[in-house]
């Protein structure tokens, strides 16, 4: 970079991308929570292993949207 370039300002994808995690928690969240009356009358056991799971597959999507807001690019 130049001395007298500019600095590069804020991308727009950082809070683009906050908003989308967000919005993709808040989704994840009601759908799960929806089950709840469901898995309710599961085994303990099962609860514990459909609860972790669930826990757990939502950061899924967060890697592509992470290297997106980074980057502009899904990869």
């Amino acid at each position: 970079m130049t001395p007298n370039a500019p600095e590069p300002g804020p991308s727009w994808r950082k809070p683009a991308g906050i908003f989308a995690i967000l919005a993709l928690i808040l989704i994840w969240t009601v759908m799960v929570a929806s089950l709840s009356g469901v898995v309710g009358g599961w085994h303990w056991v099962i609860q514990l292993l459909f609860y972790v799971v669930t826990g757990i597959v939502w950061i899924t999507p967060m890697r592509p949207l992470l290297s997106w807001m980074e980057t502009g690019r899904w990869r």
